[in-house]
């Protein structure tokens, strides 16, 4: 058995919902580049709801990406830890994962399969409604998403070559 470290980068979101769909095109673009550590699973968790504990169990780190609503710019992202996200829901009625994130988190932990660390990337929508397409304020930053969800992927592991 290896004593390598697995981090799981979910996307949540509703691609039919414009830019609620951001954590999956984000998943999708990992996918899409060759080349990644395979202690690193990319998983379009979609609006899985309760499903996503499947994905938690066994992960060392979980990093989620998903629309949020901050009342920042559109395409604004932002990091954060699970103490520092308090949930303030709006429901749409449109999204089946308005399930609370945190909730999901609180049960992974009751379950005892959350992982140890806990990161979430919030990107503010401009559009939250039916539509097939990120808007522009979100698809053309899509490079730069990545890049800084890669570089906490690469801290991550450097921070488990140091243990």
């Amino acid at each position: 058995m290896s004593d390598q470290k697995k981090t799981a980068v979910l996307g949540l979101g509703n691609p039919i919902m414009s830019d609620e769909g951001i954590g999956p095109a984000i998943v999708q673009r990992f996918k899409d580049q060759a080349g990644h550590d395979t202690s690193i699973e990319f998983v379009d968790v979609g609006t899985g709801g309760f499903s996503l504990l499947y994905h938690l169990e066994g992960v060392d780190k979980a990093v989620f990406v998903d629309c949020a609503l901050m009342g920042e710019s559109p395409g604004t992202i932002r990091r954060f830890t699970c103490d520092q996200v308090q949930t303030v829901k709006r429901l749409s009625h449109f999204s089946l994962h308005e399930g609370d994130l945190l909730t999901l988190i609180d049960k992974a932990k009751e379950l005892g399969q959350c992982p140890a660390d806990i990161v979430l990337f919030g990107i503010e929508p401009r559009v939250v409604d039916f539509g097939l397409c990120l808007t522009e304020a979100l698809s053309s930053q899509m490079d730069h998403y990545v890049a800084l969800i890669d570089e906490e992927l690469k801290q991550s592991k450097q921070q488990s070559s140091m243990c």
